[in-house]
């Protein structure tokens, strides 16, 4: 039988950017897997399914993740990385935690291979800012509740010289608030928020270890945050969630539904 095929194989001397979704392996695309397994090389991120690493046994792996307060390779050294090993005729991939274009440097990375000549494909993951809120049974959008959704990174700090968003807009935005990276900054950002008309009992839920064993849950208010992700030890990489819908209890309507059904 012959396997099908979901990507054409990848070429010597070209660069594959795979997103690897939010952590659990069996939520890597078809893609995704087939181009880790056809890889000479794979530079990885510590956020990627490392499991699906065995697949490519061959394979050279080079760990560039950064870790907070940890080791750290300078995304420069990770651009010269790529071209290098593809100049040399090897086919690499690049795996990524999520999507390589959500908070993801994919764009740079293209653009360094691209000035250096290299062919570049990108394989879209599941970006952990819907996936994550949704495998904790969370729906960003909601009919009769909410229109749409805003994904930020909260990795710089409100009032930091480097931030360029205006957190009172997002405030006054309308739409359910997905915030990536921003539990070194939680305190501010409810702050801001908060100072923007947000209600401080707006709900929020912090979504921790998204896709993987051990995920779980804390449901707060906005004023609250803070000292409840503080209370509760929350390090990264968490999701926090603000707006109406983050006070659904979708998982808990699951299970009452079940118990009822069972009688």
């Amino acid at each position: 039988m012959t396997t099908p095929r979901y990507a054409p194989d990848l070429v010597p001397g070209t660069v594959t950017l795979v997103g690897g979704g939010p952590g659990d392996p069996g939520l890597l695309t078809l893609a995704g897997y087939q181009a880790v397994c056809q890889a000479d090389v794979i530079l990885y991120d510590r956020l990627a399914p490392q499991e699906i690493l065995e697949e490519a046994p061959g394979a050279e792996r080079i760990p560039v993740g950064k870790a907070p307060q940890g080791r750290y390779v300078a995304q420069e050294r990770i651009n010269e990385l790529l071209v290098e090993h593809a100049r040399a005729g090897r086919r690499v991939v690049r795996l990524k935690g999520g999507d390589s274009f959500v908070f993801g440097r994919g764009g740079e990375e293209w653009q360094a291979c691209a000035a250096a000549g290299v062919p570049v494909r990108v394989i879209p993951g599941v970006t952990s800012s819907v996936a994550g809120p949704e495998l904790a049974g969370i729906p960003l959008t909601h009919r009769h509740m909410v229109q749409g959704f805003t994904v930020v990174s909260g990795h710089v700090a409100p009032g930091d010289s480097r931030s360029v968003l205006d957190w009172g807009q997002l405030a006054s935005c309308g739409t359910t608030l997905v915030i990536l990276m921003g539990v070194a900054h939680i305190h501010q950002i409810a702050a801001d928020l908060i100072g923007g008309g947000l209600a401080p009992s707006t709900p929020v839920a912090v979504v921790r270890r998204a896709s993987l064993p051990g995920q779980s849950v804390i449901t707060t208010e906005l004023a609250k945050v803070a000292d409840e992700m503080a209370a509760a030890g929350v390090r990264p990489p968490a999701i926090v969630v603000v707006g109406e819908v983050a006070g659904l209890d979708l998982e808990h309507t699951s299970a009452a539904a079940r118990r009822l059904s069972d009688h």
